[in-house]
């Protein structure tokens, strides 16, 4: 995803956000890769995690090929504005991450596998940015759904930190109750399966995620 120049890397201070819309912003009705219904209605069984990890093309794809997961879609989050639009998010003044839900199975797929996904699949340690991509909506993000999401990711954190070692810096991914999603438009949902050669912008850190081993032993 390419740059549009130069950009606060502060958080939009309140009341300086844009204001946004009242109404959703058109998106996909169907995933593009399995035809599952994006917006739901989901399967009762399933559960969802909400992650930030960078461009949303690329960490999209890393969900979608998870064995037990779903249906995945791109969005924002983790911010002020309501309904944003891609162009605004870029901007910088809506506080928004560029994130991926992924509605997974349990029975099929953990909570800590998805994590470890999450953990491999980028550097946490980078603050508002990934590589080459900056600026706020680029931030390392866990947004939880209930208390045991919440723990999970904490004990994960805490795990992958120790793994990095001296290596990399401090972990700066937050971890929040998930707050409101909104959905990205259509040609940003599954984009790099409607793009095979497009850009995917992630690169992790090449050290292998503690938690995943231990729930996969």
């Amino acid at each position: 995803m390419l740059l549009f120049g130069s950009k606060s890397l502060d958080m939009p201070a309140p009341g300086e956000a844009l204001a946004g819309r009242d109404a959703p912003i058109p998106t996909a009705e169907t995933h593009f890769v399995n035809g599952h219904p994006l917006k739901g209605p989901y399967p009762d069984a399933m559960q969802k995690a909400l992650f930030g990890l960078g461009c949303f093309w690329g960490a999209e794809r890393i969900f979608w090929q998870t064995p037990g997961v779903w249906v995945t879609a791109a969005g924002y989050a983790g911010g002020e504005t309501p309904n944003p639009t891609y162009e605004e998010v870029c901007s910088g003044k809506t506080g928004h991450n560029e994130v991926v839900l992924a509605v997974f199975d349990p029975q099929a797929v953990s909570f800590a596998d998805l994590l470890a996904r999450f953990w491999e699949a980028h550097d946490p340690t980078q603050g508002m940015r990934q590589g080459n991509d900056v600026g706020t909506q680029y931030r390392s993000g866990i947004y939880v759904f209930d208390d045991a999401q919440r723990r999970a990711a904490e004990a994960s954190r805490d795990a992958y930190q120790q793994a990095l070692g001296r290596s990399y810096g401090k972990i700066t991914t937050e971890i929040r109750d998930a707050p409101p999603f909104f959905f990205a438009e259509d040609y940003h949902q599954q984009y790099l399966a409607k793009n095979p050669a497009g850009y995917c912008g992630l690169g992790g850190t090449g050290v292998s995620c503690p938690a995943f081993a231990e729930s996969a032993a």
